[in-house]
């Protein structure tokens, strides 16, 4: 490893951290240590890192902004990539919004409203970076991304540079390309119309109270467990099986809203695989329905 560091140092890296405590860095505030952090500030570094971890054959994961994952409790045997400040800029020109895969959803969303764009609404409230929503393919109310990206800019596993238009990126439910061929976003534009600014401040406003009313922002959590299933949603069969409430460990089904799991203050990752566990258990028990995690499961297990 310390020839790999010493690599990473001449390409010009100098964010590297070995063993780092990912709970750090998660918003469920759980997760092992990582042999490696790497905090790249441009994507020459992104890409000559992927080369050089490639070349000692050293696996890697992207982590965002900590949302929509469970890090394992043993933590992630290979490399962490996490966006320096330098991806979390943000450019809106005409009907054009150009933001870092660093960048916050939400902000992104905010800023587009502030500048008359319509489009962005429904991430109000979205924790995430941008290059997580792409990956994902986040979306409420109706909308995702897809329906409003033109290109994402992507540092492939081979080190390659890339932009990959909406539909190089393959989008579904909850899915895109970046799911099947690895790669770091590290850009993304998106494609706006103007509208009326009351209509869509008013939009975000009530998209933002309403995740409020509707889900523990409050607490250590990592957003929606379970993908919707088709004709139905995960939260109405998971309340209507009455786990609201139930516990494992330090992991709570969240009496706010079902689909999502809290950390009550001690929460392991075994503890919230567990509670995921029974949780399918008991709603396919209940009405045939095979619950799949939206949140990603990494790291050793």
């Amino acid at each position: 490893m310390e020839r790999v560091i010493a690599q990473l140092k001449e390409a010009g890296i100098t964010g590297i951290k070995q063993n780092a405590v990912l709970a750090e860095y998660t918003t469920w505030r759980i997760g092992g240590p990582a042999d490696l952090l790497i905090v790249p500030e441009r994507r020459e570094q992104i890409a000559a890192a992927v080369r050089i971890l490639r070349e000692h054959e050293i696996p890697w994961i992207q982590l965002g902004r900590g949302s929509n994952m469970l890090v394992s409790d043993k933590g992630i045997r290979g490399a962490v990539f996490k966006l320096g400040k330098a991806f979390e800029t943000i450019h809106i020109e005409g009907e054009t919004a150009v933001a870092g895969g660093a960048a916050s959803f939400v902000k992104l969303s905010v800023l587009a409203g502030k500048a008359g764009l319509t489009g962005l609404e429904f991430p109000g409230g979205i924790p995430g970076s941008v290059g997580g929503a792409v990956y994902m393919n986040a979306g409420a109310h109706g909308s995702d991304v897809s329906r409003v990206l033109q290109s994402a800019e992507v540092v492939l596993e081979t080190g390659e540079l890339a932009r990959w238009d909406v539909h190089d990126l393959r989008f579904g439910y909850r899915h895109s390309r970046l799911q099947e061929e690895r790669g770091i976003v590290t850009e993304a534009v998106f494609r706006l119309q103007y509208g009326d600014r009351k209509e869509i401040a008013a939009a975000l406003a009530t998209y933002k109270d309403r995740r409020r009313k509707t889900q523990p922002l409050q607490m250590a959590c990592a957003g929606s467990v379970f993908r919707n299933p088709e004709g139905t949603y995960a939260a109405k069969l998971i309340e209507e099986s009455g786990l609201k409430g139930l516990s494992h460990g330090g992991a709570q089904v969240s009496t706010l809203h079902a689909n999502f799991i809290v950390n009550t203050g001690n929460a392991t990752a075994q503890d919230v695989l567990a509670l995921m566990e029974r949780i399918q258990e008991t709603v396919y028990r209940n009405f045939g329905i095979k619950l799949e995690p939206e949140v990603l499961l990494v790291g050793e297990r």
